[in-house]
């Protein structure tokens, strides 16, 4: 009798036990990767977007939602360009090729559907009004009414959602909302299944699924540890976004790159976020997401810049090569060397093969 109900619970015990199989690599077939915007927003993964709250995050993607559901392109064709450089020399005018090819890489496709959940603005007073003064068409715009219960990452509605829509695009906002009433967001055991559901509904509808977060208030710590929770969120997205303010210029926010697995990291873009004016995408900015996060803004690089071009230049004219090689010793980029000599009024005079700058007289 015994040894009956000892085989018995190894027969039991054998088949909750998963079979083992095994994938040949050699049977996989290669898979180009979709973009929603290159390289930041890839379609079929999960893309996470953070910053600190009020610096416009929600205000940026429901931008972004806009132009979806208008079918145009995300960014203007000059967005990554900053407005104030002048073509005055060969490197600028290979810029410029640079910025006519990055336009090429998006692409006007067909208006289509997005999902977007909320857990902290009304949809009437506050959303609505956003994606009118967007442009967007609403009418693409879809959200799932969680009045009676709360949705969550784990719930069966949102797959249901993405598959009546055809939504190639959905958005929760922010992360912590839809985590569930039992989910501890600081332990990986609890987060890894919620993000691994996640990321499964992104491959299998190929949707670029956006979570929104804020950011803890280590302000010492590097970027990547200054979301909210487990360390699993970003290890999980194969994006990660910061949003952030410039100091020196409080209507200027920033989108930094702190995380890309998928494609080499985007530079940083900058928009402009004013009550007169309201939102306008502005082109690339010269900041890192850790100087983005420590407050250290272009306007402290930029002046660093301009004491070096005057200093440099006190006793005449120099080669523009030179200038450029003794500021890359100081840690000085081209283009924040080139803003400052624009501020500065600097002229650039061609002699020969090469190009002299000089202060003005």
């Amino acid at each position: 009798m015994e040894n009956k109900r000892t085989e018995t619970n190894k027969t039991v015990q054998k088949r909750l036990e998963p079979e083992l199989k095994l994938i040949n690599m050699d049977t996989v077939e290669v898979e180009q990767i979709e973009w929603l915007l290159y390289p930041f927003i890839p379609y079929g993964k999960v893309t996470i977007i953070q910053g600190d709250p009020g610096e416009g995050k929600t205000t940026m993607v429901l931008q972004i939602i806009a132009k979806l559901t208008r079918g145009e392109t995300i960014l203007p064709a000059d967005s990554t360009k900053d407005k104030r450089i002048d073509i005055d020399s060969e490197s600028d005018m290979v810029d410029a090729e640079n910025i006519e090819n990055n336009a090429l890489t998006q692409h006007l496709e067909a208006p289509v559907n997005v999902i977007y959940q909320t857990a902290e603005d009304g949809l009437g007073d506050t959303i609505k009004p956003r994606l009118l003064a967007a442009g967007a068409d609403c009418t693409k715009v879809m959200v799932i009414d969680d009045s009676e219960q709360p949705l969550t990452m784990a719930d069966v509605r949102l797959e249901e959602a993405i598959v009546q829509t055809k939504a190639r695009m959905v958005v929760l906002d922010p992360i912590q909302g839809f985590l569930g009433s039992e989910v501890d967001m600081h332990r990986a055991n609890e987060i890894r299944p919620l993000m691994k559901r996640i990321a499964v509904l992104a491959e299998k509808y190929h949707c670029a699924i956006i979570l929104i977060g804020h950011m803890n208030k280590n302000s010492n710590g590097k970027s990547s540890y200054r979301g909210l929770g487990s360390i699993d969120f970003q290890a999980a997205a194969r994006s990660v976004l910061i949003v952030g303010r410039i100091k020196d210029e409080p209507e200027v926010r920033v989108v930094c790159h702190t995380k890309s697995s998928l494609a080499p990291e985007g530079k940083a873009i900058a928009f402009r976020l004013d009550k007169n004016n309201g939102f306008e995408w502005i082109g690339e900015y010269d900041i890192s997401a850790d100087e983005l996060l420590n407050g250290e803004g272009k306007g402290q690089k930029t002046r660093k810049a301009k004491e070096f071009l005057l200093e440099i230049l006190a006793d005449g004219g120099m080669a523009q090569k030179k200038i450029e090689e003794e500021a890359e010793k100081l840690g000085i980029k081209k283009k924040t060397l080139r803003n400052a000599k624009m501020e500065l009024g600097i002229d650039s005079v061609k002699r020969g093969n090469q190009w002299y700058w000089m202060l003005s007289e």
